[in-house]
Formats: structure tokens, C-alpha cells, sequence
């Protein structure tokens, strides 16, 4: 991995101060992020989906941090709001920033204006670090970087959507645990999904817990195996 990164560095496509703070990330454990360190943003307005609003924050070393409001109940108007910090694997970390570079920082716009398009929430992509400071907002993107970029954010909000309702099911209503498991294992198969290592300490409470169905520690069992071995 630290290989592949170099050869980025080399390339031009990641910037030295990246490169040396995925390095040290790689070599360490994740710990909090380091004040001004690079640091990619992705945001999603979109309030005709579930969650209505999310944002993702990746610091090129220490733990990402993701928050997410859904749509508020019908009846009762309470919004289903969460946050939490959790680790980000290097490969993916490493991605994220080349993509980033790729994509010049973000600093033009890279919307397509395409107005036979469907509007699909209302995105933001940003870059910081010590010097520069770049955002695009765009519903679409015919930009290649941009796309992969998008895809991944999104794939990475789906599964810890997932880690929050299995949570809430694991505590309060046992029995949806199994199809929920079923379907997460069926976009992750997909590749809709990214970054299942990130909801691993949920995972095994599940496996863990004795008042489960087996089918559903079992499910769960299978997808902490198949994290290990991304």
C-alpha cells in the first residue's frame, strides 16, 4: 500500500503533505484528526430520501467523522439524527485523496448543467489543508474523479446507515435483525456497499449477543469475515 502511494506522490497525483500523514495513519492506529491536516468533505442534501442530509469527513490521518438527519416522523416530527467518528481503511483513505487530486481540489466547477437530468440531492465536495481550500457543488458530474468519488461517499453512507439500525434493532426490536442483515449482505454482494470494517464493533455485538436469532448472528458472523478480508 505505502508503495502504491509512493508511486501517486511520484506522479503527481498526491500531494506530499498527503502522502506523508497517509503514511504515518498506515504505520499508527487512527487516532483523532490533526488540526489542518488535508481533509475531503463530502455533503448530501437530498430531502425526498432517507437520510435527508448526511456529511462525511475524511482527514488524511485519524478517524473520519459522519452525521446524518433523516426526514422528520410524520406523526410525532422527531428527526432521526446521529453521529459518530470511525476508521477508514488506508486503501480507501488513499483513494479518496488521489481522486480528490485528480479532480483539481475541487476548485472549478464540476457540475454538468444538464437540465434533462434528474435532480439526486444536492452535493458538495470540499478539500482543505494548510494552504488551499476547494468546494463544488453539483447535482451531476460528468467528471470521472467525481463520479467515483460520489459512489464511494454514497456506498460508505449506506453501510453506516446499516450499523445505525442494527443498533436500534439490537436493542429494541430483535427480530427485524435477520432481514436487515439479509439485505445489507445483498448490497454489499452488489458492491453497494464500502468500508463494512467501519460498523465492525455493532457487527459483533450481534454475533455476540445469545438472545438473537443464530441466522442473524450467523449473518452477521459472515459479514465481519468477509470485512477482514476486503
Amino acid at each position: 500500500m505505502l508503495r502504491s502511494l509512493l508511486l501517486l506522490l511520484l506522479l503527481g497525483w498526491l500531494p506530499i503533505a498527503v502522502y506523508a500523514q497517509v503514511q504515518s495513519e498506515a504505520a499508527g492506529g487512527a487516532g483523532p484528526a490533526t488540526p489542518g491536516s488535508p481533509t475531503v468533505t463530502f455533503t448530501l442534501d437530498f430531502p425526498d430520501s432517507q437520510p435527508a442530509h448526511y456529511a462525511i469527513r475524511v482527514p488524511s490521518a485519524g478517524n473520519a467523522h459522519y452525521e446524518s438527519s433523516g426526514r422528520p416522523d410524520a406523526s410525532s416530527g422527531v428527526t432521526d439524527s446521529f453521529d459518530f467518528d470511525f476508521p477508514v481503511s488506508a486503501q480507501s483513505r488513499a483513494r479518496i485523496f488521489a481522486l480528490a487530486a485528480n479532480a483539481g481540489y475541487f476548485e472549478k466547477d464540476v457540475d454538468a448543467h444538464r437540465k434533462n437530468i434528474a435532480f439526486t440531492g444536492k452535493k458538495v465536495l470540499r478539500y482543505t489543508d494548510g494552504s488551499r481550500t476547494g468546494e463544488a457543488v453539483y447535482n451531476y458530474s460528468s467528471n470521472a474523479s467525481v463520479q467515483e468519488l460520489t459512489t464511494l461517499f454514497q456506498n460508505l453512507s449506506a453501510t453506516l446507515e446499516f450499523g445505525h439500525r442494527l443498533d436500534y434493532d439490537r436493542r429494541y426490536q430483535k427480530l427485524a435483525l435477520n432481514d436487515e442483515l439479509k439485505l445489507m449482505q445483498e448490497m454489499k454482494d452488489s458492491r453497494s456497499l464500502t468500508e463494512v470494517n467501519a460498523i465492525q464493533p455493532i457487527l459483533e455485538k450481534i454475533v455476540a449477543d445469545q438472545s438473537v436469532m443464530n441466522v442473524a448472528r450467523a449473518r452477521a458472523q459472515r459479514l465481519l469475515k468477509d470485512a477482514e478480508g476486503r
